[in-house]
């Protein structure tokens, strides 16, 4: 099984957002992320390739999973992270992308990462930001499986292409109108 676990002293954070491309230049920023990989959780299918998820029939979504010092960056700033990468009222997908494979999601890894998780989707609930409900879900971690290298740091190897994927899926604009700060 390719699974990321987490090493003495440093703790996993598992985030889908839609496209994982679109998803690992914000954590990548960060002090404190100490690893970051592309791959697919929460299905049931081991192993699973880009072309097996991509079917949309797996129950796999695209994600990232994050390894990161807790002393350096807390998982609530990873959240706020999230948060603003996402369009989190779409239960279908995220922008261009539409499917299961796409649909967001915060895989918790304990107990306390749940209960930060529901506490921040309920602050984004009440908050007033969105006009429609938040339909990221929060759920148990399973498994991740890395996806193929091509898609590690794929903003970096083709940052041409990508920066045409994020405008022209709708992602770009989204986030600039909804998060200019």
């Amino acid at each position: 099984m390719n699974t990321v676990g987490a090493d003495e002293g440093v703790h996993t954070a598992t985030f889908a957002g839609g496209c994982f491309w679109c998803m690992q230049p914000p954590y990548d920023q960060l002090d404190g992320v100490a690893k970051l990989v592309v791959g697919y959780t929460g299905g049931d299918m081991e192993d699973p390739s880009y072309q097996d998820v991509i079917s949309g029939n797996t129950g796999h979504y695209e994600a990232v999973q994050i390894t990161y010092d807790p002393q350096k960056v807390s998982y609530e700033q990873l959240l706020e992270v999230f948060w603003r990468q996402i369009d989190p009222t779409d239960a279908g997908g995220q922008f261009a992308d539409q499917g299961p494979q796409y649909r967001t999601a915060i895989f918790f890894h304990d107990e306390a990462q749940r209960e930060l998780a529901e506490k921040s989707k309920l602050q984004l609930e009440t908050s007033g930001k969105f006009d429609e409900p938040i339909a990221t879900r929060i759920l148990p971690y399973k498994a991740f499986y890395v996806a193929e290298e091509y898609h590690q740091d794929y903003y970096e190897k083709n940052p041409g292409y990508y920066n045409s994927y994020k405008w022209g899926s709708g992602r770009g604009p989204f986030l600039e109108e909804n998060w200019p700060e």
